[in-house]
């Protein structure tokens, strides 16, 4: 049970917090390419599309804690420090891209629909540094899951 429980935990995490991270990383400059008048940019519907991969896989994304705690449960390791870590991180990566990312990328959206006449560089930026701040948080929890400091359960 446990291995397809783990197995079922890194298939959630890659197929779903892995498009989250691609599309929120492109969105900011897809969003400052799509507003300048150039005629190679990338169109309107690409951010759209990019912000739609955000929402919807961030809902699907959901699927990686619970398989996670799951897996922690039958291996026993709940109350281990680098879980408690990563669940903490997990967390925080949650909040970041729901309370900063996501509503950012609907302000934006929503101005560039609007043709407001000027979308500021540090708007974009912004956005920029809350996606890094998201991929950051779920590199790291990524690390503690392979490398499981203290842990006793192998690796």
């Amino acid at each position: 049970m446990t291995k397809l429980l783990l197995s079922l935990h890194v298939l959630a995490a890659v197929i779903a917090v892995g498009p989250v991270t691609v599309a929120a990383s492109m969105f900011p400059a897809a969003a400052r390419h799509a507003h300048a008048a150039d005629p190679e940019a990338p169109p309107l519907a690409t951010v759209r599309v990019l912000h739609r991969i955000c929402r919807v896989y961030t809902l699907v994304g959901v699927a990686v804690p619970v398989f996670g705690l799951a897996t922690a449960n039958t291996m026993g390791v709940l109350t281990d420090t680098w879980l408690i870590a990563s669940m903490i991180l997990t967390a925080l990566a949650a909040v970041v891209l729901a309370a900063l990312v996501l509503p950012r990328q609907e302000s934006l959206l929503t101005r560039l629909a609007t043709d407001t006449p000027t979308l500021e560089r540090r708007t974009t930026a912004r956005l920029a540094m809350a996606t890094g701040a998201f991929n950051l948080l779920w590199a790291t929890v990524t690390i503690l899951m392979i490398v499981r400091p203290g842990s006793t359960t192998g690796a």
